[in-house]
């Protein structure tokens, strides 16, 4: 990260973890020690896609990105606090007709088979959903956008998509992840309580699925990001709602 990579957002600099602390920087190396937990937990070989497709799926979005333009990433979930590369500027964002929602099944990271977990995926709704942008600068675009897709892309969760959307600073065009409908996983949105349930019960290597909403829950209150699904989740969780 640059020294002024804050400089929109000084408060932020303490609530995101740097890239070398990162354990979702999928480096080869990281990588390597997911698939010794995958093979430790059963999951079949086929458990994530071949690298020869999550290296597919980049180039076919960024195969046409000039190579000394800097490329924006727009974070709505645990990018916001664990980004895992390298930035140069990091603002606050908003991209219209979509929404945060606990969409995406897992039963890796902070999922298990026996407590699976729910992820969060940026769904196409009505409304306008506030994140962040990170820009990575331009000479560190083919390094870093190859270790976020090995993050993002490892199990085929989500679509990549270039997305337009307005910031404090001007409008930009940024890459989200979002809903991929046709993913096995992809459960829609479900009813409130039983999301509640399933975040409440969901537990993993990486953790459970309730701390994940409460890092959500908290980052967003520190960037003053009012999402009121998040909110009630937090709220019903906390009360004990699903335990």
């Amino acid at each position: 990260m640059t020294a002024d990579a804050f400089v929109h957002l000084p408060d932020l600099r303490d609530r995101v973890t740097q890239p070398a602390q990162s354990l979702l920087r999928l480096t080869p190396e990281m990588l390597a020690m997911w698939e010794s937990r995958a093979r430790a937990v059963g999951l079949p070989a086929s458990w994530r896609l071949p690298d020869e497709a999550i290296e597919a799926s980049r180039l076919a979005l960024l195969g046409d990105h000039r190579s000394g333009d800097d490329l924006w990433i727009y974070s709505y979930g645990s990018l916001m606090w664990d980004p895992s590369f390298h930035f140069a500027e990091v603002r606050l964002a908003d991209v219209e007709g979509y929404q945060r929602r606990f969409t995406l099944r897992i039963d890796l990271g902070r999922g298990s088979r026996d407590y699976p977990a729910l992820m969060l995926s940026l769904e196409k709704q009505r409304g306008c959903c506030r994140g962040l942008a990170f820009r990575i600068a331009a000479d560190a675009v083919h390094a870093e956008s190859a270790i976020l897709w090995r993050r993002e892309m490892l199990r085929g969760g989500y679509a990549p998509a270039m997305v337009p959307m307005t910031t404090p600073q001007g409008p930009i065009t940024a890459l989200a992840f979002v809903s991929n409908t046709a993913h096995p996983g992809y459960v829609g949105e479900l009813p409130f309580a039983e999301t509640a349930a399933i975040i409440a019960r969901g537990k993993g290597v990486l953790g459970t699925n309730r701390e994940y909403l409460v890092q959500l829950a908290t980052q967003l209150e520190a960037l003053d990001i009012h999402d009121p699904y998040v909110a009630q989740l937090h709220a019903s969780i906390s009360a004990g709602v699903g335990a």
